[in-house]
């Protein structure tokens, strides 16, 4: 009797899976590849601001210690 209810419970859950699933909007592959491109731009300007503070900071410490 469980084996049969069970099978029931997974096949209703694999029914509404495939329901959810077709509901997705899939993003066009130019508008993955726009994303990409501002996420790669905006990244790299972040690592640069982050480094430039960094070196800023570090040489100024050094300055302070050095008085």
């Amino acid at each position: 009797m469980a084996d049969s209810t069970e099978s029931v419970k997974k096949k209703g859950w694999w029914e509404g899976l495939k329901s959810e699933f077709g509901k997705i909007i899939w993003p066009t592959r130019d508008s993955v590849m726009k994303q990409t491109v501002a996420v790669v731009i905006v990244s790299v300007i972040v690592g640069v601001l982050i480094a430039a503070i960094d070196t800023v900071v570090k040489y100024g410490f050094d300055f302070i210690i050095g008085l």
